[in-house]
């Protein structure tokens, strides 16, 4: 009778990459959390994260905001990333003393532009940088939020856009402007010749959430499932192995606000997400209530929202300076 041989253990790094995705985080994460992995078994040595525990893990993010001179938020990131290899992988549960090891988080007021500044800088994009701040800008959306809308989450008859699995997981509705209808549905018109010339290619897949490519099989290739701005060049998926279509790179809008901002001649810091906070000042400014600024920005608590009362066009909540008599 012949040994059936063993199944070999799989890596570390793998059995990690395996639970992100049971309990479906998103790629951008699984790659952020592998690297803080890596870098924390590098900085001890290769040392296997079941000999050590509480001390080294501390070592490390003190490593990090002394030599590394990483913000606090940089910090955080690291330590939930070791967290979750000891949670559940290692099925650790690392007891930190209360008083040390998480970094607080500063909370900076939003930077936020002037309608007209919004205006000017937008101006100054083209094409489909241009398309997408108008979206950031005119419906609150962040910036993977924008980059992952899909043709089925743009509802023109009710004037709305679906986010899905926003932030924290949560979908939620939001306005469709109506000045960039037309500018949409052109683009999209461009959108589906590039899938339709795919399929006619043997290719025309794209990415889909959790399950729904084993649940639906012929949904990647669908119509309603392609990303509305998507890359313009077909690459490999990293889970599947397939080529596919993905979304735009991030990277070509934040390159082309900052572009734009320049021009513009505009003195602050200026990046896509700016607008989403430009978005929900003007609301305010405009008299909308709270509440429905809140359900728009997909925030779970209202005091989140809060923080764009202080930034309203008065400064100082709003109160008069003596000095203007």
């Amino acid at each position: 009778m012949e040994n059936t041989p063993k199944p070999t253990q799989k890596k570390l790094l793998e059995q990690v990459r395996d639970a992100i995705r049971a309990k479906h985080y998103s790629l951008r994460t699984e790659k952020t959390y592998l690297d803080w992995i890596r870098r924390y078994i590098l900085f001890h040595n290769k040392r296997h994260p079941r000999e050590m525990g509480v001390p080294e893990v501390q070592d490390f993010i003190v490593h990090l905001a002394t030599q590394g001179n990483v913000s606090a938020s940089t910090q955080n990131q690291a330590l939930s990333a070791v967290t979750f290899l000891y949670r559940h992988v290692l099925g650790v549960e690392l007891q930190f003393p209360t008083d040390t090891i998480r970094p607080g988080r500063s909370k900076p007021l939003p930077v936020v532009l002037t309608p007209q500044e919004a205006r000017v800088v937008i101006n100054n994009l083209s094409g489909l940088p241009k398309l997408m701040t108008k979206i950031l800008y005119g419906s609150g959306l962040r910036l993977m939020e924008c980059m992952r809308l899909r043709v089925k989450d743009i509802d023109f008859g009710n004037r709305q856009i679906i986010v899905r699995e926003g932030k924290g997981e949560k979908d939620r509705f939001t306005i469709l402007p109506d000045s960039i209808i037309e500018d949409l549905q052109s683009h999209l018109m461009i959108v589906k010749a590039i899938h339709e010339k795919d399929l006619k290619e043997g290719f025309g897949e794209t990415s889909l959430p959790y399950a729904l490519a084993q649940k639906y099989r012929s949904a990647s290739k669908e119509w309603i499932w392609q990303y509305i701005f998507p890359a313009s060049v077909r690459s490999i998926d990293p889970v599947s192995k397939k080529e596919k279509r993905h979304h735009l790179d991030p990277g070509v809008l934040q390159k082309a606000v900052r572009k734009a901002a320049q021009q513009a001649k505009i003195n602050k810091p200026i990046s896509p997400h700016i607008f989403r906070h430009s978005f929900a000042t003007h609301l305010l400014q405009n008299g909308y209530d709270i509440r429905t600024v809140q359900e728009l920005l997909g925030h779970k608590d209202v005091k989140t929202t809060m923080i764009y009362t202080h930034v309203l066009q008065r400064g100082g909540l709003a109160v008069k300076s003596p000095l203007d008599g």
